[in-house]
């Protein structure tokens, strides 16, 4: 027992947890924070201020965080008020039609998503036939709805083959808003001045200010604008500063020069090819081959002559390739690249690149004037066709050489889905590239009656919108073709993704006989006659939403 002058509070305490920290005074200054830290230690090792300790401590914390957050508003101090930014511009261009607003409404706000099983449905998707919307909504000069303009910029910051369109229908407003929202900015970007009017051909001074001054992306929208409208004035900004500027730089601002090119640029682009960075020099080089009358094209047109050459005590006359054994210094100032990539030999590598940056002339006079279809029909001894054949392609694209492009592509209906001289699809898509309108669908037509779709979708992607008639219809016979040979339509897809897209809308109506499910044969995949029907249903559906867009637009 305790003595009697004792207290109980005297006695030894018996072990038990450490006691809550006291309590931070209550005050404005650190009142927050202090509330912060009880918070995330717990009640039971942080007392809340102004608190107690027990069950009650988290509920009066609580409570205190609320009168603080309520105190912390009401004495904030009201900012200065900004500056009201400036009217947004107006646009002169007459309004959409109504039925036209809303369709852009619809085609803006549509979520396309793959259907049960993986399978797409027969709905069309919306997003995808927006770029031709935007396409013929700008050919006929409207506007676009004030209220569309924030989802438009939002489709156009997610797809950025969507931005040049976009941008051009969105008009001087679009680049206001793009000022008030850092995720619009692209639009600035893709304007010189940073989203500025880009100054008329008397303003110099602020043409110069802009071109010193502004930011790299600003500078490349400037100098291919003023390349589009004044090639030489162009080049003649780039070389004021071509010596002070980085090569990365040096390289993007070359490839403006693409636009224009004409013999005038040749004294400019040959100080290129002597830069310190190997990328600008082989643009240059490029460049200079695609002008047949340049210095450089002469020089390359002797190098690749002496490599190639007509024996005539062969019976047919054939082709002899020599290539080069050496990569020596001149060749390498005129952009012939000395390493070559893994698995290619040397002289190989040297070879294409002089012959494709020979002019195609060279070769009529070098080879007993045949014609580049009677040229490309030699035969090219020691294995060498497919080396010579594929740098002429090169060579044809670069040069724009239709005759040429012809020769190499050969007949569509030829046994070979290659033709005489083409070694890739991708090399096919870029001679048909050369070629009218016209000519490319005729070809990619008879290609796709002899050879089928397989092949097709890289060429059909070369063809105009929509499709000639005889194009179009030979697609929808192929794939007619492979639903009674009863595969899967998804091996097809692309190809009919392009149709929904590409395909004139007043053939609509020719496809209904294909919306039934056919008779499956014994040997057909399951199930393939239902999913076709819904290909085509798809295809249908999407042709007349298109035809009705047209019209909506035509209604203005």
């Amino acid at each position: 027992m305790p003595d009697a002058g004792s207290v109980p509070g005297d006695a030894a305490p018996a072990a038990s947890a450490p006691a809550p920290a006291p309590a931070a005074p209550v005050s404005g200054a650190g009142v927050w924070e202090e509330l912060v830290t009880a918070a995330l230690l717990g009640t039971d090792r942080r007392t809340p201020p102004g608190g107690e300790a027990g069950p009650g401590a988290a509920a009066a914390l609580l409570d205190a965080a609320a009168a603080e957050t309520v105190r912390r508003r009401a004495g904030l101090r009201p900012a200065r008020a900004a500056r009201r930014p400036d009217p947004a511009p107006e646009d002169s261009r007459p309004p959409l039609p109504d039925a036209a607003a809303r369709r852009l409404t619809m085609l803006l706000t549509d979520r396309p998503g793959a259907a049960g099983g993986g399978r797409r449905g027969s709905a069309p998707d919306l997003m995808e036939l927006l770029p031709q919307w935007l396409a013929t909504a700008n050919a006929r000069g409207f506007a676009a709805p004030p209220q569309a303009l924030p989802a438009l910029l939002d489709a156009a910051r997610g797809r950025t083959d969507l931005r040049p369109a976009a941008l051009t229908f969105a008009g001087p407003r679009a680049l206001w808003l793009a000022r008030l929202n850092p995720d619009w900015r692209f639009a600035l970007r893709a304007t010189p001045g940073g989203g500025q009017a880009l100054p008329g051909t008397d303003a110099t001074e602020r043409v110069r200010r802009l071109w010193d001054e502004g930011l790299f992306a600003e500078r490349v929208a400037l100098l291919a604008s003023l390349r589009a409208r004044d090639p030489a004035g162009a080049r003649e900004l780039l070389d004021s500063t071509w010596s002070t500027e980085r090569a990365e730089d040096r390289l993007m601002f070359l490839d403006s020069l693409r636009t224009g090119l004409a013999p005038a640029d040749e004294p400019f682009l040959e100080q290129a090819l002597a830069d310190r960075s190997r990328n600008v020099r082989a643009t240059a080089a490029e460049l200079l081959s695609a002008l047949p009358e340049s210095a450089l094209a002469a020089r390359m047109a002797a190098r690749a002559a002496t490599s190639v050459s007509l024996d005539r005590t062969l019976d047919p006359a054939a082709i002899v390739v020599e290539a080069p054994h050496e990569c020596d210094a001149g060749m390498e100032r005129d952009g012939v690249v000395a390493k070559p990539p893994a698995g290619r030999g040397e002289r190989s590598w040297w070879f294409g690149q002089l012959v494709e940056a020979a002019p195609l002339a060279t070769w009529p006079a070098r080879l007993a004037g045949r014609s580049a279809e009677e040229i490309v029909a030699l035969p090219v001894s020691d294995g060498w066709q497919s080396e010579l054949h594929a740098a002429w392609c090169r060579a044809a694209v670069r040069q724009r050489d239709g005759a040429w492009a012809r020769a190499l592509l050969g007949a569509p209906t030829a046994p070979e889905a290659g033709g005489p001289g083409a070694v890739s699809l991708a090399e096919r898509a870029k001679l048909l590239g050369t070629l009218g309108a016209g000519e490319r669908a005729e070809w990619v037509a008879g290609f796709i009656a002899t050879h089928g779709l397989s092949e097709a979708f890289q060429l059909l992607g070369m063809c105009g919108v929509p499709w000639a008639t005889p194009l179009g219809r030979a697609v929808v016979d192929a794939l007619d073709i492979a639903r009674d040979a009863g595969s899967y339509p998804w091996s097809f897809s692309g190809v009919m993704g392009l149709a929904e897209r590409c395909l004139d809308p007043s053939e609509a109506g020719r496809l209904d006989g294909l919306l039934a499910i056919p008779d499956e044969s014994e040997d057909a995949s399951p199930g393939a006659g239902g999913y076709w029907a819904e290909a085509f249903q798809r295809l249908v559906t999407t042709l007349r939403l298109r035809a009705a867009m047209a019209e909506e637009l035509r209604a203005g």
